[in-house]
C-alpha cells in the first residue's frame, strides 16, 4: 500500500490550478481530460490530484495497492464502505471511511497496460 494522492475535488479547476501550479509553483505532472491534474508536490513522491468531475466528493487519501478486490476482501469489516469497488480507466477504486469518519480512496492499475 502506498500514498500515491492527495485527492482534492474542486468546483474551479482553473482557479485551483491557478493557485496550486501559478501560485505555489507545484509542477504539472498528467491530465485526465478537462476535469483532473496531478500536481507534484516538493519534497515528496506524494501528488496532488485535482478532480473537477465531483466538487462535492471529499477531501481525502488515495492510495495505490496492488489489487483492491483483495483490499476490500481483507479490511470491508474495518473500514465503512462508502463506494464498493468499481472499473476505472486502468484499474479499479473503491471508497471508505476510517472509523473516524475520513475518506480514504484505495485504488489499483491493475489493468492498465503499461503497469503490467
Amino acid at each position: 500500500m502506498k500514498l500515491e494522492f492527495l485527492f482534492v475535488p474542486t468546483s474551479d479547476l482553473s482557479a485551483s490550478l491557478a493557485l496550486y501550479r501559478d501560485g505555489l509553483g507545484f509542477t504539472e505532472v498528467w491530465r485526465e481530460g478537462d476535469t483532473t491534474v496531478a500536481l507534484a508536490l516538493p519534497g515528496t513522491d506524494v501528488q496532488l490530484m485535482l478532480d473537477a468531475h465531483d466538487p462535492d466528493a471529499p477531501l481525502g487519501p488515495l492510495f495505490v495497492v496492488d489489487s483492491v478486490e483483495a483490499f476490500h476482501a481483507a479490511r470491508a469489516e474495518s473500514l465503512t464502505v462508502v463506494e464498493k469497488p468499481s472499473e476505472i480507466p486502468g484499474g479499479f477504486l473503491a471508497t471508505y471511511q476510517d472509523p473516524g469518519g475520513a475518506t480514504i480512496y484505495v485504488m489499483d492499475q491493475s489493468t492498465d497496460s503499461a503497469t503490467q
